[in-house]
């Protein structure tokens, strides 16, 4: 069984955010294999403990992804500052044939095509991926899942952090389908009784509706804040709230479109000229919305850019959603120039964290090692990339920690499910339910 087959029947996905399932990336050819290790989301820490704790595990998957693609290069990239996490990489990669590449603290330098420009010095086609230029992206937890699943080990569980307010922060693997309020005891619960949480990250996270939802293979963190906390409130002004008030409001400064990552890569991406949409008709909507369709959604001009606090990241997003709705595709230049002032427009974590008001809540989030199972798991049978799994199990089947759930039909994509603890199934829906014992 070659290593694309094997993964596909771990079930492995992309653990950078979309969950796209890793085996697809395992079948085809490329020159550059790179290891996403620049974590960027604000108090995630579970990238920095897994490269500290699991170098070994990583540097196996990387070699073992390369070799499937054929690329005779190889990087890791990481944040400078995460010294004991570089110290450790370069501890299993001795003979140099895997190189450590340094970024410094900026957001988003883990964008993949921010991280493909920085390493190689190409960019990615306009609409395009990786692939076309020659190189193959996975974040570090997909590439020790990778080493896990050569071992015979799917996943069944993912690699998070909890923090914000929470009386001890901590880094941990946690079973697939925990509820979140349960990975919150583990925490010691919230710091302030009004709460709320964004689930994988305060700039690119989505707030999390019912806490009584699991995580999934893509949960990354938990971050707790105050329900009165400006970026929760923010998350909670309705869609059309944010029209209404960026239509009326917006002035074109165009500060958004200046500090935008992808604006600087070169890409035409122009978020003020979104806006020029909210108040047009449907025609001139889809004239202006065509400057949001190499969008990556990173936040910068919402969070931070804008000197009015408007919505421009939302309206950008809405805007890809139209012309998808309509099926337009990219008819944008395909020449790509990096912007003259790049360099000088990075934004700094640091000041990031600032102006999101979270700064005091900095923490290590230690790891963790958890010594018991959740009496219940929710297996999630689709991700946000990919069609939803089809059951293999039946209502009232005991099923063993491991032992697959669901799976894709031959020739979807989608990825595999497997049993979290081990128990008897109670209930199948849109998720698997299984209770311990």
């Amino acid at each position: 069984m070659n290593l694309s087959e094997t993964v596909k029947r771990a079930g492995v996905v992309g653990a950078g955010g979309a969950g796209f399932p890793a085996h697809i990336k395992l079948e085809q050819g490329a020159d550059w294999y790179l290891a996403n290790g620049a974590e960027c989301e604000p108090l995630v820490r579970k990238d920095v403990e897994l490269m500290i704790r699991y170098p070994r595990e990583i540097v196996s998957g990387l070699r073992l992804a390369a070799n499937a693609v054929g690329a005779s290069k190889m990087t890791i990239g990481v944040k400078a500052k995460n010294t004991e996490a570089i110290r450790a990489l370069q501890s299993v990669s001795e003979d140099g044939s895997i190189g450590i590449h340094q970024f410094g603290d900026f957001y988003p330098s883990g964008d993949e095509y921010e991280l493909v420009y920085s390493i190689t010095g190409q960019l990615i086609p306009p609409a395009g991926i990786p692939l076309e230029i020659g190189v193959v992206v996975n974040n570090v937890e997909t590439l020790f899942q990778i080493h896990q699943a050569s071992k015979g080990v799917p996943v069944t569980e993912t690699f998070m952090t909890v923090a914000g307010n929470v009386v001890r922060p901590f880094t941990a693997w946690i079973p697939v389908g925990m509820r979140i309020s349960e990975v919150l005891e583990l925490a010691g619960g919230a710091t302030v009784d009004d709460f709320a949480i964004m689930e994988s990250g305060l700039l690119m996270g989505t707030l999390v509706q019912d806490l009584s939802q699991p995580v999934s293979k893509t949960t990354a963190g938990l971050i707790v804040l105050p329900s009165t906390h400006n970026l929760i409130q923010r998350y909670r002004t309705p869609v059309e709230a944010m029209a209404r008030i960026g239509k009326s409001a917006c002035d074109q400064c165009s500060y958004c479109t200046e500090l935008c990552p992808r604006y600087l890569l070169g890409y035409d991406v122009q978020p003020h000229a979104v806006m020029r949409s909210l108040g047009f008709s449907a025609t001139g909507s889809k004239i202006w919305n065509q400057y949001a369709m190499l969008c990556c959604g990173c936040g910068i001009c919402t969070l931070y850019a804008c000197p009015e606090a408007l919505y421009p990241r939302e309206a950008c997003l809405k805007g890809i959603d139209d012309l998808e709705a309509a099926r337009m595709k990219w008819e944008g230049p395909s020449e790509i120039k990096v912007h003259p002032m790049k360099e000088f427009r990075r934004v700094p974590m640091k000041q990031l964290m600032s102006r999101l008001g979270v700064s005091h809540l900095e923490s290590e989030a230690p790891y963790k090692e958890l010594t018991t199972e959740p009496k219940t798991v929710i297996i999630p049978l689709e991700h946000r990339v990919g069609c939803t799994a089809h059951p293999v199990v039946q209502a009232g089947e005991q099923v063993t920690k491991g032992q697959l759930v669901a799976k894709p039909e031959a020739g979807e994509l989608g990825s595999a499910c497997h049993a979290s603890i081990s128990g008897r199934v109670t209930s199948i829906e849109r998720a698997i339910h299984i209770e311990k014992g």
